[in-house]
C-alpha cells in the first residue's frame, strides 16, 4: 500500500489540543465585551488571537463561556500546532472541561507530508481519539484515500477509515468498507468485501492483512487473486509484492481462463514472473470440457509456461479419468495447447474396453474435445481386452495406435509381435481362438471388435478349436490385468493401490541399474576410441618414417633401418586389427 498511511495522520498531535487543565485565554481582540445579560459570556471581534491548551487559534469572532470553560470560534478559524500544523475550517467550539473539540464547514488540516479534508471533524482530547464521519479525503504525496468515517487513536497509532474507503496511488486502488491501519508499523487490516487493483491484477479478501513497507499481504477470508490469465483461491493465501510469488492453504482453486482449466489442492506456490505453480495434497488438474473433463491427479503436480506452451506434470500416484479414457502411471508430462500426454513408470491406459500397457506411452488428444487422436506405446507394448470367456492380447516391442470418435480403429505391432484373440462371428459365436506370431501385426478395429489382421512378416500360428487350445496357453508371457486399478470416476483417482510403491521403487533401481550400465559401456567406449587414435597417430608416425627411408640413396644404411621400421608398422597393423 506505499507509504499510504504512513505519515498520514500526522495529526497524532492533532490539530493541537495538548495538555490538561488549563483555562481558555483570549490574548487579542479588536473588540472585547461581556454580555450584559450574561456576565460569563465574552465575546471578542476582529483579529481575535485565542490559546487554548498549548495551541492557538485566529479567527474574526469568538464567544467565550467562561463558567463553563467552553468556546465558539467563528469566521476564517485557523489553528495552530506549533509551526507544522495548521488547521482552517469556518466554525470550532471546543469544551475546555470534557476536553472535546468540534471543528466544521470546509476543515482543511495540513502538514508537512499530508492534506486532510473533511466537513465536520472531532477531537476526543480525554481518549487521544480524533474523527470524522461526514467524508474525509487525504491526500499526501503518494496517495489519495477517501471515507465516510475515519478514526485516529493517538495512543495506538491507529488509522481506521469505515464505509467507502478508496485509497488511491500510482500502483493500485483499494476499496473497502473497514480499513485499519498503524502508521509506525505500516501494517494494515482490510475487513469486510475489499479489493487491491494493480495494473495488471486483483486481489479480494473479506479478511485481510497488508504490510505496506514490506509489501507482504496475508488474506484470511473468500481471498482471490487475479492477474493475467490467472485467479488464485484458498482458505489462506500469502502474496510478496517484491518477489512476485503467492502461496495458498486449504481448497486452493487456480483457474486458467485461457486454457480453460482449473488446479485444485490443499497447499500450493505460484511463481508468476517465471508463470509457474505446484501443488500438493490431494492435488487435481482438471481440463474443462462441455460434459466431459478430464481430471488428473498426482501427489504433486506442477504448472509451467506461459498460456500458449503451458505444460501440466504429475508426480507420484499418478491417475486420470475422464469417462471414455482412463490412466494411471508414476509421472506424467502433459502439453495443453499441444494435446500431448507421456506416461513414464508402469504407465497403464485404459480407453474404452482395452486396457494398454508399456515402458512408456505417449498419446495424442484434440486439445478441443480430449479425444484421443493416436496413441504410441514404446517398450514391452501390451493391450488386453477382456473376452466372455479369456483375454484378446495383443503384444510387441512398440505398439502404435490411431483413434477415431475416440475407438481404437487402427493398431500397428512392430517388433517381437504376438496376438492371441477370440474370434467370433456375426452372432458372437466363437469360432476359435488365434494365437499368433510375426515381426508386426497390422490389426483393424470396429466397434472395439478386432475386424482384419495381417501378419506382414515371418507368421508363424494359427487358429485353434477352442478344446485344442489349453487354458494354460490362452496368456501371453508378461500378461497383467489391472482392472482392480482403474478409476472408475473422479473420486477414484485419489486411490492409491497396494504394491505401488513397491513396483515404483523396483521400477526406479531398474532404470538406476541401465543409466550405470549405459555410463559405463559409454566410458569403455571411450577408452577404445582413445586407443584407437593413439594407434593411429603411432601408424601415421612409422608410415612417414618409411616415406623418409624409401628415399634414402642405396649406398647409405637405409636398408637395414627401412626392414626395421617396416615390421614396426606391421606390428602396429596388428595391433589395431586387435
Amino acid at each position: 500500500m506505499k507509504k499510504t498511511f504512513l505519515l498520514l495522520f500526522v495529526c497524532i498531535s492533532a490539530v493541537a489540543y495538548s495538555q490538561q487543565g488549563r483555562k481558555i485565554k483570549i490574548l487579542n481582540a479588536d473588540i472585547t465585551e461581556v454580555k450584559r445579560d450574561n456576565p460569563d459570556v465574552t465575546i471578542a471581534i476582529g483579529n481575535v488571537f485565542v490559546e487554548i491548551d498549548g495551541a492557538t487559534i485566529r479567527c474574526k469572532r469568538v464567544e467565550m463561556y467562561t463558567k463553563d470553560n467552553f468556546l465558539k470560534a467563528m469566521g476564517d478559524v485557523v489553528m495552530n500546532q506549533g509551526d507544522t500544523i495548521i488547521q482552517t475550517s469556518k466554525f470550532a467550539n471546543y469544551d475546555g472541561n470534557k476536553q472535546l473539540a468540534k471543528s466544521w464547514g470546509d476543515v482543511v488540516l495540513k502538514d508537512p507530508t499530508m492534506v486532510l479534508t473533511t466537513e465536520t471533524l472531532y477531537f476526543d482530547r480525554t481518549k487521544q481519539h480524533l474523527y470524522y464521519n461526514t467524508t474525509g479525503t487525504i491526500k499526501d504525496n503518494v496517495n489519495i484515500l477517501n471515507s465516510d468515517v475515519g478514526n485516529f487513536y493517538l495512543k495506538t497509532k491507529k488509522f481506521q477509515a469505515l464505509s467507502k474507503v478508496v485509497v488511491t496511488n500510482p500502483d493500485q486502488v483499494i476499496e473497502t468498507n473497514h480499513l485499519d491501519y498503524y502508521t509506525d508499523s505500516g501494517k494494515a487490516y482490510l475487513k469486510g468485501a475489499s479489493t487491491i487493483t494493480g495494473d495488471d491484477s486483483v486481489i479480494y479478501t473479506e479478511n485481510g492483512f497488508h504490510n505496506s513497507k514490506t509489501k507482504i499481504s496475508h488474506l484470511l477470508k473468500k481471498s482471490w487473486i487475479k492477474y493475467n490469465d490467472r485467479r488464485i483461491e484458498g482458505d489462506s493465501l500469502f502474496y510478496d509484492e517484491n518477489r512476485n510469488f503467492s502461496s495458498a492453504t486449504g481448497n486452493i482453486k487456480v483457474t486458467d481462463t485461457i486454457n480453460n482449466s482449473v488446479l485444485k489442492g490443499n497447499y500450493g506456490e505460484f511463481y508468476r514472473d517465471k508463470d509457474s505453480a505446484f501443488v500438493t495434497n490431494r492435488a487435481v488438474a482438471i481440463s474443462l470440457i462441455e460434459k466431459d473433463s478430464m481430471y488428473i491427479h498426482g501427489d504433486t503436480l506442477l504448472l509451467t509456461g506461459n498460456p500458449e506452451n503451458r505444460i501440466i506434470r504429475a508426480y507420484s500416484h499418478v491417475k486420470f479419468f475422464k469417462s471414455d479414457l482412463q490412466g494411471k502411471c508414476d509421472s506424467l508430462y502433459s502439453s495443453q495447447v499441444a494435446g500431448f500426454t507421456k506416461m513414464f513408470r508402469k504407465p497403464i491406459l485404459w480407453s474404452q474396453e482395452n486396457q494398454i500397457t508399456g515402458d512408456v506411452i505417449h498419446f495424442l488428444h484434440n486439445k478441443e474435445t480430449e479425444q484421443l487422436d493416436s496413441l504410441k506405446v514404446l517398450g514391452n507394448s501390451f493391450m488386453v481386452q477382456k473376452d466372455s470367456i479369456g483375454f484378446n492380447q495383443t503384444k510387441g516391442k512398440n505398439i502404435l495406435g490411431k483413434f477415431e470418435d475416440n475407438d481404437l480403429r487402427i493398431v500397428d505391432v512392430i517388433g517381437n509381435s504376438e496376438i492371441i484373440n477370440f474370434v467370433r462371428n456375426g452372432e458372437q459365436e466363437l469360432i476359435g481362438i488365434t494365437k499368433m506370431r510375426s515381426s508386426s501385426i497390422n490389426i483393424t478395429m470396429v466397434d472395439k471388435q478386432v475386424e482384419t489382421i495381417e501378419f506382414r512378416v515371418k507368421p508363424d500360428g494359427k487358429t485353434y478349436p477352442e478344446a485344442d487350445l489349453h487354458i494354460n496357453d490362452r496368456k501371453l508371457k508378461g500378461f497383467i490385468w489391472k482392472e482392480t486399478e482403474q478409476p472408475k470416476n473422479k473420486e477414484g483417482i485419489f486411490i492409491h493401490d497396494a504394491g505401488d510403491e513397491e513396483l515404483i521403487r523396483l521400477e526406479r533401481i531398474r532404470e538406476k541399474e541401465v543409466i550405470a550400465q549405459a555410463k559405463k559401456e559409454a566410458e569403455e567406449q571411450k577408452k577404445r576410441e582413445l586407443a584407437t587414435k593413439k594407434l593411429q597417430e603411432e601408424q601415421d608416425k612409422v608410415s612417414s618414417e618409411v616415406k623418409a627411408v624409401k628415399n634414402v640413396n642405396s649406398s647409405g644404411v637405409g636398408g637395414e633401418t627401412q626392414k626395421k621400421t617396416v615390421e614396426k608398422a606391421t606390428a602396429i597393423e596388428k595391433k589395431k586389427g586387435e
